[in-house]
C-alpha cells in the first residue's frame, strides 16, 4: 500500500494541544476509509469503502491520534473550529477546496489559531 509523508505545523497556541510540539512529520496511507475512521489499520482496508487521503481525514487523524486534550478546541463537526487558519503549502485552504483537498506527498499543512485570550 502506498503512503504519503506530510509536514504538519501548529501555531498560535494550538501546539499546546499537541504535546506542546509545533512541528510533526506524519506518514499516512494514500487510501483511507471513506467514513474517516482512524481506527482501521491500513492493512485492514480490504472490503472497506475508501477514498484518497484528504484534509478532512487528516483532521480526524490529528484529533484521534495526535491530540492530547480538549478536542473541542481543535474541531467542530467535521472541520476545524472557527478561528483556526489552515494553510496548505502556504495557501489558504479555502482556495484549495478545504477538506476535499487530496493530500500529496510532502505537503505542508499549517494550523494557526487566530483567537487570543483577553
Amino acid at each position: 500500500m502506498s503512503t504519503i509523508s506530510l509536514r504538519i505545523e501548529f501555531g498560535g497556541g494550538l501546539e499546546l494541544l499537541f504535546s506542546n510540539k509545533r512541528q510533526h512529520t506524519l506518514t499516512l496511507s494514500s487510501a483511507v476509509p471513506f467514513d474517516n475512521n482512524t481506527k482501521i489499520a491500513p492493512d485492514m482496508l480490504s472490503g472497506v469503502e475508501t477514498k484518497p487521503a484528504d484534509v478532512e481525514y487528516l483532521l480526524f487523524y490529528l484529533r484521534d491520534i495526535l491530540l492530547q486534550e480538549r478536542p473541542e478546541l481543535f474541531m467542530e463537526d467535521k472541520t476545524v473550529r472557527p478561528g483556526i487558519l489552515v494553510l496548505i503549502n502556504n495557501t489558504d485552504w479555502e482556495l484549495e477546496g478545504e477538506g476535499e483537498y487530496v493530500l500529496q506527498n510532502n505537503d505542508e499543512i499549517v494550523f494557526i489559531s487566530t483567537l487570543h485570550g483577553g
